[in-house]
Formats: structure tokens, sequence, C-alpha cells
């Protein structure tokens, strides 16, 4: 492979990420209505995204209705703090299974995760804190980058070629250690924030950094095998340089999951 050809997308990729960075960490700052809004469009836009994986045909259902309740469901019911807020990815993962053509359970499912963790996202926000949140996502972005130059830079035997063909191993373990590196740099300032809450957690930060990387990577790759098998290459091009909601928080949808799980068991 040309150089220019391995780094060809370099360019949109670095430019999306920080606007995405600036926006995302505004809202994560301010938190509160700013970060729901934030969350519930994001939530929106992967749920239109799973209908469009699902085969769903394009018009005002898929378009229009479908993303406009989720958004609007996911602010009331945050905002009431109903419990029923957990009626909604179970309903956003029906109306993709319901809509669709192909992959159906595996789509809806994914619309479902997606959603779910957009909500776990605004409950870390909120009952951890910003620190929190900040290591969360950032834990997500620094196995990302580290994989991405490492698997370039390195190459090597790929991860799971057919279903993500581009990942290599030597990505997937920089990715690791790039987590793991966070988490022992931010041990002092999460412990601190543990305390302030008067809460606990028995597992090391370092170890569940990299239970949070890998959980991050099993999300890329369930959507990679999405795609796939819809023969889709992107979710769509909402973001230059990343493609759609879903191929930039995949990571995200499976470390938050991760996060919430670990937090209840441990």
């Amino acid at each position: 492979m040309s150089n220019s050809a391995k780094w060809g997308d370099l360019a949109p990729r670095v430019g999306s990420a920080v606007v995405m960075v600036i926006v995302a960490g505004v809202a994560i700052w301010l938190g509160g209505i700013w970060l729901l809004a934030l969350l519930s469009l994001a939530a929106a836009g992967m749920v239109w995204e799973c209908a469009r994986l699902a085969g769903i045909e394009a018009g005002r259902t898929r378009d229009v209705l479908m993303p406009s309740v989720t958004a609007v469901l996911f602010v009331a019911l945050s905002l009431s703090s109903s419990g029923l807020i957990i009626a909604l990815p179970l309903a956003a993962g029906w109306s993709v299974a319901q809509g669709g053509t192909r992959l159906r359970a595996l789509t809806g499912l994914y619309a479902f995760a997606a959603v779910l963790a957009a909500i776990l996202l605004f409950w870390v926000r909120d009952v951890f804190g910003m620190t929190f949140m900040l290591w969360l996502v950032g834990v997500v972005i620094a196995s990302d980058v580290m994989g991405y130059f490492a698997g370039r830079i390195l190459g090597g035997p790929k991860f799971w070629p057919a279903i993500s063909p581009k990942k290599t191993w030597s990505g997937t373990i920089a990715g690791w250690a790039g987590a793991a590196l966070l988490g022992w740099l931010m041990t002092k300032p999460l412990t601190e924030a543990l305390q302030a809450a008067d809460m606990e957690l028995s597992l090391p930060l370092v170890v569940l950094s990299v239970l949070l990387a890998f959980a991050a990577q099993v999300g890329d790759i369930a959507e990679s095998f999405l795609k796939r098998r819809t023969g889709i290459k992107d979710s769509s091009n909402l973001i230059p340089g990343h493609g759609g909601l879903l191929d930039r928080f995949d990571g995200l949808i499976g470390a938050a999951i991760m996060f919430f799980l670990v937090w209840m068991l441990f």
C-alpha cells in the first residue's frame, strides 16, 4: 500500500475529530441539558443509521419519524427522571427490527445497544461527574488513536480479516496499551472523584481501562460485521473522514455498556 493510500483519510479524520472533541468537550463540561441535547441527537442519528442498515426504505417513517421520536422521548424521559427511560432502547430496537428487511434481529439489537449507551453516558456524567465521563471517552479515543497509528505503521497479522480487514493485532494491542496508560495517569483524579461521591470500585482503574478498550473494540467489530453483511461501507456520510455516527461512536457503545456492567458487578 502506498503512503498516500495508507494516510489518505488522515486529514478529514483529524479535522472532523477536532470539531467533535470541541462540541463534545463543551457539552461534557456543561453537563445537564446541554449534554442531554447532544446525546439525544446522537441517539436519534444512530437509530436512523441502524434503520438504514436494516434496509428500511427512505421516507418519512425512517428519515423523520424514527429519529424525531427517539430524540424527543430521550429528552422528555430523562428530564422526568422516569424509570420508563429503559423502554426507549427497547422501542428503538423493536422499531428497527420490525421495519427492517435484512439482519432484522441484529440491527434491532444494535439500535437497542446504541440508545442504551447514550442513556448510560448521561448517567455516568450525572452520577460520577465530569472526570469519569472524560476518562471513559478518553479511553475510547486513546484506544482508537493508538490502534489507528500502530496498525498502519507496524501492520502485521489481521485481527479478524473476515469481519474487519483493516484491523491488526498490533493495533489492537496498542489500543489496550493506550487505554492502560490513560487509566494509570488518571488513577488519582478518578479515585478522588469516587471518594467525593462516597463510592468505591474494587476493580483497579488500569484494568478497567483495558476492559473498556476491549469492549470498545467489540462494539467496533460488531458494527463492522453488520456493514459487511449488508454490503454498506459506512453507516452514513454525516461525519467527513469517519462515515456515520455509528462508525465514530461504536466504541463508546461497547465501553458505556461495559462500564455499567462492571459497576453493577464490582
